[in-house]
């Protein structure tokens, strides 16, 4: 880490509380926006940026985001897959227009300058100029006029890619207890690609961050849920934080019974709505165990993304900062190539459940982008994290927030608070 990104404003200082308190100002000041692009985009971590099923064939590309760096998948003529800043290293202009498609070359709309899919300028329009005039100097050396390239890492079907030469092997960098579950749903076999949602969300990333790892809100906010069964606060739930705070994993067992049951916990959530019921129960329901496992959870791998399995709908979370007080969701469905009709529709069906509108998540968006304004306008307030207590352990229980608590005591370390 340079000393420019360990300065600080004096005043940014963290609550002697500890990480039972969060400051609002980190959710509004645009030096720590800055610096968190820096340090957690740009620095030495591995950056999910997608899935080997969007480049299917030789030839084809799709474009992804680093922080706020626009970026290109693309896997050339011989399958391998290359991963390519999208900006043109002439002039800065935006190279690829389309989100996906097939091309043998990237081409600048701009003057015209080409690259192959691996990132190597192979041409550009009259590079020894007209009639004798103008072109670029004798010494100008095509192979140090390339796009910015990244350091690749494919695992199963998913694809990461980072800046720098120090970040360790993606291996190192998700640990087991990530790999496992990742190996779970995207090493399994070849992918499929379902389709894809978006949404701008105007609040800062850090928000949707922590609304990912908070469990307490799950089933009051969300009615959906426990109305139907699909969590409960007095169900099977584990929250795990790992690596001291950078990555987290959750899981339930799934219990069709539990929809029936009343319990003390059951009755102090209002949103309970015993009286509704669900036209189409394969929604709710697993209907096919495809892991024989009876297992739902999530998990996140810092600093982009949460991936999910409701049942059969399995979605990765891209989480794209797009300035201080507003990122990106780019929801990503997935399946296996060798899904058969019943699974597909599945997977079709129960994709309801989640994105901007799904029956357990249209909420989220809603509340963080009205919590926006309030936290600018009340920068030194506190936001207070007690609920499980004040430490950061692994806990058995959705009524925590032990897996904020740890990624607040990662994220103040690294950013020198």
């Amino acid at each position: 880490m340079n000393d420019t990104i360990e300065a600080q404003p004096q005043e940014r200082k963290w609550p002697a509380e500890g990480v039972s308190r969060v400051p609002a100002w980190i959710y509004s000041d645009p030096e720590i926006y800055a610096r968190e692009l820096e340090v957690f985009h740009y620095g030495k971590v591995w950056n999910y940026v997608g899935l080997d099923c969007e480049v299917p064939e030789p030839n084809t590309f799709r474009r992804s985001w680093i922080g706020e760096r626009p970026v290109i998948i693309t896997r050339d003529a011989d399958g391998e897959i290359h991963v390519v800043e999208n900006r043109c290293a002439h002039r800065g202009s935006l190279l690829c227009w389309q989100n996906s498609g097939k091309a043998k070359d990237l081409t600048c709309p701009y003057h015209h300058w080409s690259y192959s899919l691996k990132g190597d300028l192979m041409g550009l329009p009259f590079l020894r100029g007209v009639q004798g005039k103008g072109g670029m100097p004798r010494d100008f050396d095509k192979a140090k006029n390339s796009l910015t390239k990244l350091r690749v890492a494919v695992r199963g079907g998913s694809i990461w890619a980072t800046y720098s030469d120090e970040t360790p092997p993606l291996e190192d960098y998700l640990g087991e207890e990530i790999l496992t579950r990742l190996d779970r749903l995207v090493s399994r076999r070849p992918l499929r690609l379902v389709g894809y949602s978006r949404q701008v969300v105007d609040s800062n990333w850090k928000l949707y961050w922590e609304n990912s790892r908070d469990p307490y809100h799950a089933t009051l906010m969300h009615p959906f849920l426990s109305t139907f069964g699909i969590l409960r606060t007095d169900g099977d739930y584990h929250s795990v934080p790992l690596q001291e705070g950078r990555h987290e994993y959750t899981y339930s067992q799934y219990d069709p019974e539990l929809r029936n049951r009343t319990s003390e916990a059951s009755a102090q959530i209002k949103s309970i709505k015993t009286t509704l019921q669900i036209q189409d129960t394969d929604v709710v329901n697993s209907v096919v165990d495809e892991f024989n496992d009876g297992m739902m959870g999530a998990f996140q791998v810092f600093p982009t993304i949460l991936v999910q399995q409701y049942f059969n709908c399995l979605v990765v979370r891209h989480i794209i900062p797009k300035g201080v007080g507003r990122h990106e969701l780019v929801w990503t469905y997935f399946g296996y190539a060798d899904d058969d009709e019943q699974v597909s529709e599945l997977r079709l069906k129960q994709s309801n459940l989640v994105g901007p509108a799904g029956f357990v998540s249209l909420e989220d968006s809603e509340v963080l982008s009205l919590m926006q304004p309030v936290v600018e306008g009340s920068p030194h307030a506190l936001q207070v994290l007690e609920m499980g207590g004040h430490g950061t352990e692994a806990q058995s229980t959705m009524m925590t927030e032990t897996l904020i608590r740890a990624f607040y005591d990662f994220y103040r370390r690294e950013m020198g608070l």
